[in-house]
């Protein structure tokens, strides 16, 4: 190595320990810095944390200082809000106290309602301060609620009048009067105010016992009342006829009238109510408004039903048309309303129990008054009491309608048993009232059947006792035939029984045997009985009179003279008696048929036999065959 190399080395070396040297004294002075400076974050710290030892307790201070602030300013404003009432209470005293037919109504319920909100927000403050002004707003506010009840009842009775002419509405066909629409709107308003008011202070009351309600029944219930009261009392009136005895005939009693009007009214009143009050209120206030009339609607019909009680044969069928008008009204009036069902059938009840329980009672009495008869009449005549039965049937079957309903509730046969009467709605239904299939119509055929077999079968009986001679009987019992026949042929029942009257003839044959029993002792006078010889006997057809008679014994011939006149004795009284018999026509042709096919043929072949026995002087033949056909015709 040259001496030059290394100078040049120690030279670098000593410029690096140079370089140390320097670093080493920057970093002594950083580390003495970084000493200074972790003193001073020590300090500071210490600072800091006196600062917020200091500093905490000043900080929760304003925050609350600064809520006290904000809570005052509420006060102010709430006291500044609850004198703002007060301060005003003037103004909406001079509007309640001038009413509202001064103000109008509008004003008026709006400045009712901001009492109602100051004196709301008064009481929720409940400040002593302003007890005495809570205490004049109540005051105002039942003061105005007082005019505003009163504005209500004007209006209300002002569209009120005391009572309407129903017959010009019905007769006219006219729908009956509503409320005009402004007072509808008016008293809707008065109504809505009255029931948020009582909803708020919880006042709680039956619809038809708050303060509009109460007012709304006690002014139109009467309306409803007198204007039906006059159709009521004419209900009872028409029920009273001049002859007592007459059968009650449809349509002449004024219930038809007053049922209409009902549901005119009724139906009216309840589109007013619609109209005023709230839907869960029209139901009660519905029921109040009708009560009074629906108690004289009870009333009438328990008078009338007194009525037909006492005259249950001749108005039993006001009974009927009552159920059937009754129970359409209270159909029409549920399916238009949905209500009065319940208090309409409580009303009719009892009459319609009449209704069910007289159909039994007339076949009872019928029964017990053809037991009574002490004697039929001589002359065969029919009795007052078959027509009578008959006509009542007959009447039956015009009120079709409301006959089939009760039959259908008393059942097929119900009227069988004499205890229906006695126990009259507290029978027992039977299981044919409850048969859906059943037929009103069919049920009533069959109560008919059985009502003229009854009739027949007393009336037959008592025609035997005491004996009146069979032909009288049979005479009596003919007419009797024919009067149902025809009663039922010539009226509505002729449809309703068909086939069923086939069960008269057997009452007819057993007329005509009765009648047609002497012809049995007058037909034996026919019968021949001669004693020839074989070879002197002709055979039947074959010989004439005269050469009959000549084969004939003296004593034969006296026999045949004698049956001769024996038939003309009998045939004689069977003609007298049948002209002087009391006879329907048809009763009369009937027994002369009758009576002709049993002895005619007879007799003309005993005339063919024997009729030369007195050589045509007449002494022992009285008819021949000619003459005898125009007595038979006679009788017809």
């Amino acid at each position: 190595m040259s001496v030059t190399s290394a100078g040049v080395r120690v030279a670098a070396d000593e410029e690096a320990r140079a370089e140390v040297d320097v670093l080493n004294s920057r970093l002594e002075k950083t580390s003495q810095l970084t000493k200074k400076i972790q003193a001073c974050l020590g300090r500071l710290e210490d600072s800091g944390k006196s600062v917020r030892d200091v500093a905490g307790p000043l900080g929760g201070e304003t925050r609350r200082l600064q809520t006290l602030s904000h809570n005052i300013d509420d006060v102010i404003a709430a006291i500044e809000k609850l004198r703002s009432p007060a301060e005003s209470k003037n103004d909406e005293e001079q509007i309640i106290r001038s009413g509202p037919d001064k103000m109008g109504l509008s004003t008026y319920l709006a400045s009712l309602k901001r009492l109602n909100k100051s004196l709301t927000d008064m009481q929720t403050s409940n400040l002593r301060a302003n007890q005495q002004t809570m205490t004049d707003l109540a005051r105002l506010i039942k003061f105005g609620n007082n005019l505003l009840e009163g504005h209500f009842q004007k209006l209300l009775q002002g569209e009120t009048p005391p009572k309407v002419e129903v017959l010009h509405f019905i007769t006219k066909d006219k729908p009956f009067p509503v409320l005009s629409q402004d007072k509808l709107a008016r008293i809707g308003l008065i109504n809505a105010y009255m029931a948020t008011n009582a909803r708020q202070n919880n006042v709680s009351s039956a619809p038809q016992d708050s303060s509009v309600g109460k007012l709304y029944v006690d002014i139109r219930s009467p309306y409803l009342l007198s204007s039906l009261s006059t159709l009521a009392t004419a209900s009872v009136n028409t029920s009273k006829k001049v002859n007592p005895d007459a059968m009650y005939r449809a349509g002449t009693n004024a219930i038809g009238s007053y049922a209409k009007a009902m549901e005119g009214l009724f139906i009216s009143e309840y589109d007013n109510i619609c109209n005023v009050f709230t839907r869960d209120d029209w139901g009660p206030i519905f029921q109040a408004v009708c009560q009074a009339s629906l108690a004289e609607l009870a009333r009438t019909l328990r008078e009338l039903n007194t009525h037909v009680r006492a005259h249950l044969n001749t108005d039993c069928f006001l009974a009927f048309e009552i159920t059937d008008i009754m129970s359409n009204l209270s159909n029409k009036i549920e399916t238009r309303t949905g209500e009065l069902k319940a208090s309409l059938a409580a009303a009719l009840k009892p009459i319609r129990e009449t209704a069910k329980s007289s159909p039994t009672e007339m076949l009872e009495d019928t029964r017990r008054k053809a037991v009574a008869l002490q004697a039929l009449p001589s002359d065969g005549a029919p009795i007052p009491l078959v027509s009578e039965t008959m006509k009542r049937l007959q009447n039956m079957a015009e009120f079709i309608d409301p006959i089939s309903g009760i039959m259908l509730s008393i059942g097929d046969g119900g009227w069988r048993s004499s205890s229906v009467a006695k126990r009259g709605g507290d029978r027992v239904p039977s299981l044919a009232s409850f048969d859906i299939g059943a037929d009103g119509k069919e049920i009533f055929a069959n109560y008919c059947v059985d009502t003229i077999d009854a009739l027949l079968s007393v009336v037959s009986q008592k025609s035997t006792s005491p004996p009146k001679g069979k032909p009288v009987q049979g005479a009596f019992l003919g007419n009797c035939v024919v009067i149902i026949e025809r009663m039922v042929r010539d009226s509505d029942l002729s449809r309703l029984l068909g086939s069923r009257i086939g069960m008269l003839d057997q009452w007819r044959k057993k007329a005509i045997a009765l009648y047609t029993d002497p012809c049995k002792d007058l037909s034996m006078h026919l019968f021949d009985v001669i004693h020839t010889s074989r070879a002197q006997r002709p055979t039947s057809g074959q010989a004439d009179s005269a050469s009959i008679l000549k084969g004939l014994s003296t004593k034969d011939r006296d026999s045949i003279k004698s049956k001769f006149h024996a038939f003309n004795t009998s045939f004689d009284e069977l003609v007298t008696r049948h002209r002087s018999l009391s006879l329907e026509r048809e009763v009369r042709q009937m027994f002369a048929k009758a009576v002709q096919q049993l002895i005619e043929p007879l007799y003309n072949r005993f005339w063919d036999r024997y009729h030369e026995i007195d050589k045509g002087r007449g002494k022992h033949v009285k008819y021949d065959k000619s003459s005898i056909a125009a007595v038979f015709m006679s009788l017809y």
